[in-house]
């Protein structure tokens, strides 16, 4: 993907401002985080700044991410406020909330960290929350909900660039078609719970903190699906370490905030399958970035994600074979 000559970016900023060609400004990039998506810092008066974005088409819910952000805002969810898009330029400019996410404080007292896990909680249940009926969708698109499709795309994923790719495991045709039932019985499980709007990737990198207030970013995946895919993305989330304890503590104040029908076991249960899906994904997401786009630091949060998966998995009767089966790749990665 090539940028925009960076006076076309500059220009383009300039005009969304409202800043004159008097105005000193410095544009710098900054590192990318996936998804076909270029980011640059725009400075000016030394102290004033924004995000500029420039995506690639080509992955379509990149065009999405400017819509999406208005729509959050209008329900009271807090993410970027965007400045202005261009679709045909592929260009968003939009405010910056500086560098300090959630995963900063992941070395945090256990006090510290509470408080602001809770904060993001409560603004994901707003998200979560928020009426599906109401959803405007003449004016907002969405990636295709979570279904079988979605659902067996992902346990693929994690097949072949995981056990495969990364474990370099062949399994025998008979487990295969176990597991394969084993995976299928929990995605129609998933797909029974009620569906709400989920951010899809809501992991601690991509929360921003900015005056101790949580905001959301990266949400241009959101879609229908089940919450509980979201609260695994978040509390089992590889890059940061929990307690059993800090998690069920966490887990606890979403249920409490929530109103939920189900009773806390049934809630639990929901929580760790749909844990043990997410996890399937994100060990998939790491094979393939490390392994095939050669990003090797993806690699390096396998062990954590696997150990995740093995929790989860053991959590929960329903999953055996996906037990035995993580169970098999630690062995073949050397890990205890």
């Amino acid at each position: 993907m090539t940028s925009p000559s960076k006076d076309t970016m500059i220009a383009f900023a300039r005009e969304a401002l409202g800043l004159s060609e008097s105005v000193s400004v410095r544009l710098d990039p900054l590192a990318g985080r996936g998804s076909d998506r270029i980011y640059f810092r725009l400075t000016w008066n030394h102290t004033a700044s924004a995000i500029l974005v420039h995506y690639d088409p080509k992955r379509i819910e990149n065009v999405f991410h400017a819509d999406i952000a208005t729509f959050l805002r209008d329900i009271n969810v807090p993410v970027p406020r965007v400045f202005r898009h261009d679709p045909a330029a592929c260009l968003i400019l939009m405010e910056d909330l500086g560098e300090t996410d959630l995963w900063s404080a992941r070395n945090s007292p256990w006090k510290t960290r509470r408080v602001l896990y809770q904060k993001t909680l409560f603004v994901v249940q707003r998200l979560h929350s928020y009426p599906g009926q109401e959803f405007p969708s003449g004016r907002v698109r969405l990636m295709e909900g979570f279904g079988p499709d979605l659902y067996r795309w992902e346990r693929d994923y994690f097949r072949d660039h995981f056990v495969e790719g990364v474990c370099r495991m062949e399994i025998e045709p008979a487990l295969e078609q176990e597991i394969e039932r084993e995976l299928a019985a929990l995605a129609d499980r998933l797909g029974w719970l009620p569906r709400s709007l989920v951010h899809r990737d809501l992991q601690a990198q991509n929360v921003m903190i900015r005056n101790e207030a949580p905001f959301l970013i990266d949400f241009q995946g959101m879609r229908f699906g089940s919450l509980f895919y979201d609260l695994g993305s978040l509390l089992c989330d590889p890059y940061v370490e929990f307690s059993d304890e800090e998690r069920d503590d966490l887990l606890s104040f979403y249920y409490g905030l929530s109103g939920q029908d189900l009773d806390w076991g049934s809630f639990q249960t929901c929580f760790w399958e749909a844990s043990a899906q997410r996890l399937m994904q994100a060990l998939g997401a790491y094979g393939f970035l490390g392994l095939k786009k050669g990003l090797k630091a993806y690699l390096e949060h396998i062990p954590a994600g696997l150990q995740n998966l093995l929790r989860a998995a053991a959590r929960v009767a329903s999953l055996p074979r996906l037990l035995e089966l993580s169970r098999a790749c630690q062995k073949a990665t050397g890990q205890k």
